[in-house]
């Protein structure tokens, strides 16, 4: 140990590492700051979610009906108020979503239009066992998520005739949608009865539907190219390109237990979780999204750190040039630098014009730097030239998503393999006592300069002093 801190390059070596964590420090601040400037731009979400309408989601139609129930008990007569629910035997649904973006300052938030339209028919044989003086009310109903986003109702016809619809459902934990009030008299029990509702939601973010039929066939469409779908059911079919997507999805009441969890649900508000997550749907996604990738890019930092470091250390080490550790500091500043350039300019450019001004600038800065230091400008050029190479697969790794990590440890593997494979004849203690000779020399020509120095200064006062 004592040799090791007797030893200079040794001591360079200790001191350069310890540089190398003290660099974290700044690194660390700018993931922060990611992380910062992406819960702000979640929180501006949320706020535009809450003046506008937020995420959706489509329940239904299905019909309650309320009746009573004339119980004797003990010679005496008592009503009971009863409910029951019929869903459609089977449920259609197509939607066509038109994205678009609203701003609050630099962040956005992406909504869509979703142009709905719900097809299928009841079975209503359960109407035939209870008598109709008895019923109370009988309402189709369709739920939401957010009523703001109903904002136009189009043709709603039952058996192609136009109904009248009112807002709000009357049912509490689904409160939000609209109903139409049947009358059973006008029904003819022993036919399946018709709907086809046509409305445009509106909505951010993402788009689900509850597989409400026995037999339920969903079509979604946009012309946004990067969905993302979401629920406990994938699409039986999809197409997704640059034009657009489309998807389908097809269940059924033996894949969903769709009748059994709508009941627990309504009748207990507390069992609804199981029915909350039997969704099928989507999610308009944006493909680029620059906190992310400016995150990941963070995470590359030691790598390029430690190139950089490396590159220079032996660059001391076999032309016995040394380099003063604040050069060091410098260089890292530089380098650290590049990743609060990325963020702030991706915001307001898009993060691969961002990625792109951000090396060129941090390449150049530290051309220059690197030419003034080592007294050489075609080792300031080769360093720009190599340096801008490593930027630049870092960012086909920040764009090959699937395959970042095969190709991250490729890279690390080929350069610790090329640093090995050149200096592997390095005579290490050999070269520690060329570059301590090489220091010596210096010290000794700067002192003897100094010496001659002050010699020369003496004579001058000596003449001086002579001729007075």
């Amino acid at each position: 140990m004592k040799k090791f801190f007797s030893n200079q390059l040794g001591m360079k070596f200790g001191f350069v590492l310890f540089l190398f964590l003290l660099l974290q420090i700044p690194v660390n601040m700018v993931s922060g700051l990611i992380s910062e400037r992406e819960y702000r731009q979640e929180t501006v979400r949320e706020d535009i979610a809450r003046s506008s309408s937020g995420e959706q989601r489509i329940i239904g139609p299905f019909i309650q009906v309320k009746y009573l129930e004339t119980v004797t008990h003990e010679e005496k007569t008592y009503q009971v108020k009863h409910q029951e629910f019929i869903l459609p035997d089977t449920f259609d649904m197509t939607a066509h979503l038109e994205s678009f973006e609203k701003y609050r300052g630099i962040y956005k938030a992406r909504l869509f239009k979703a142009d709905n339209r719900l097809q299928g028919h009841f079975d209503l044989t359960l109407l035939k066992k209870i008598a109709p003086n008895t019923i109370q009310s009988l309402t189709m109903v369709v739920g939401v998520k957010d009523s703001r986003g109903l904002v136009q109702l189009n043709n709603m016809t039952l058996n192609h005739r136009d109904i009248e619809i009112e807002p709000g459902t009357g049912i509490g934990h689904l409160a939000q949608g609209f109903h139409t009030e049947l009358d059973i008299h006008q029904l003819n029990t022993n036919k399946p009865l018709e709907f086809d509702f046509n409305f445009i939601l509106q909505g951010m973010g993402e788009l689900q539907v509850t597989p409400i039929g026995n037999n339920t066939t969903v079509q979604l469409s946009s012309e946004w190219a990067h969905p993302s779908f979401i629920g406990d059911y994938l699409p039986i079919s999809s197409d997704i390109s640059e034009q657009g997507f489309s998807a389908k999805w097809s269940s059924n009441n033996f894949s969903t237990n769709i009748s059994q969890l709508f009941d627990n649900c309504v009748r207990n508000n507390d069992s609804c979780y199981q029915l909350d997550r039997r969704q099928m749907g989507v999610e308009l996604i944006d493909a680029v999204d620059h906190y992310l990738k400016s995150y990941r890019a963070v995470n590359y930092s030691l790598l390029v750190i430690t190139l950089v470091f490396a590159s220079f250390f032996l660059l001391e080490l076999f032309q016995a040039k040394p380099i003063h550790p604040v050069q060091y500091g410098f260089v890292g500043l530089a380098l650290a630098l590049f990743y609060l350039l990325l963020i702030s300019m991706s915001e307001h450019l898009g993060f691969n014009w961002a990625y792109v001004l951000s090396a060129i600038a941090s390449t150049g800065l530290l051309s220059v730097y690197v030419a003034g230091m080592l007294a050489d400008k075609k080792q300031g050029v080769i360093f720009g030239c190599s340096l801008l190479f490593l930027y630049g697969l870092l960012f086909g790794l920040l764009l090959a998503e699937s395959y970042a990590l095969l190709m991250g440890t490729l890279l690390c593997f080929a350069i610790l393999s090329l640093v090995m494979v050149f200096t592997r004849n390095v005579n290490w203690y050999e070269r520690t006592l060329k570059v301590e000779q090489k220091s010596t020399q210096t010290n000794t020509a700067n002192t003897q300069e100094d010496h001659s120095g002050e010699s020369e200064t003496e004579e001058k006062i000596d003449a001086t002093e002579t001729s007075q």
